[in-house]
């Protein structure tokens, strides 16, 4: 896979509705039904991408932080499964339990919601807030496989306390790197 920054949506975008199968439930869920009370977190991710297998340990972590905080966590798959058979269904709810992922790990088969977010990454972060309007979108931290960076979600946990704590965000912005999304 290609190495590919993301897109960097225009900030003040409002939060592209959706629904979709979620692999650890088999429920489909739409945004709303999985934002939280303060604000909302896309991941756009996959199974195999170095980048995110660099940095699912943090990404659990933030999870887990914030969630009680009153931000949703949401995780989207949108790799095409013929040309990443690694990023099917069933691999995905495998991934989720092997990696403790207790949030919603929902499946893009059309590529839609990709699309509707200007998603072209993995790891993809955005960023939203209880009025779902898109406040950052980015990069989790400096860190990247084989870069000799500590993981710390320091660009992704500012930015959530931004919204927690009624502050101003860091800027600039900095693009995710990482897989490119396999589309169809």
């Amino acid at each position: 896979m290609s190495m590919t920054l993301s897109n960097m949506l225009p900030l003040g975008t409002i939060a592209p509705e959706f629904r979709l199968p979620d692999t650890n439930s088999n429920y489909d869920y739409s945004f709303s039904d999985l934002k939280g009370s303060l604000g909302t977190l896309v991941i756009f991710m996959c199974n195999n991408c170095p980048f995110v297998l660099h940095a699912i340990e943090e990404i659990e972590m933030i999870s887990n932080d914030y969630r009680v905080q009153g931000i949703g966590v949401i995780a989207i798959s949108s790799n095409d499964v013929l040309k990443n058979p690694h990023d099917s269904p069933a691999l995905m709810t495998a991934f989720a339990f092997d990696n403790k992922i207790d949030f919603p790990y929902l499946f893009d088969a059309t590529q839609e919601v990709a699309k509707a977010y200007d998603a072209v990454c993995t790891p993809d972060f955005y960023l939203f807030d209880s009025n779902d309007k898109l406040m950052y979108r980015g990069q989790l931290d400096d860190s990247r496989p084989h870069n000799g960076i500590s993981l710390s979600g320091n660009d992704l946990r500012g930015a959530i306390d931004s919204i927690i704590y009624n502050r101003t965000l860091k800027e600039p912005q900095k693009p995710s790197e990482g897989c490119a999304i396999q589309w169809k």
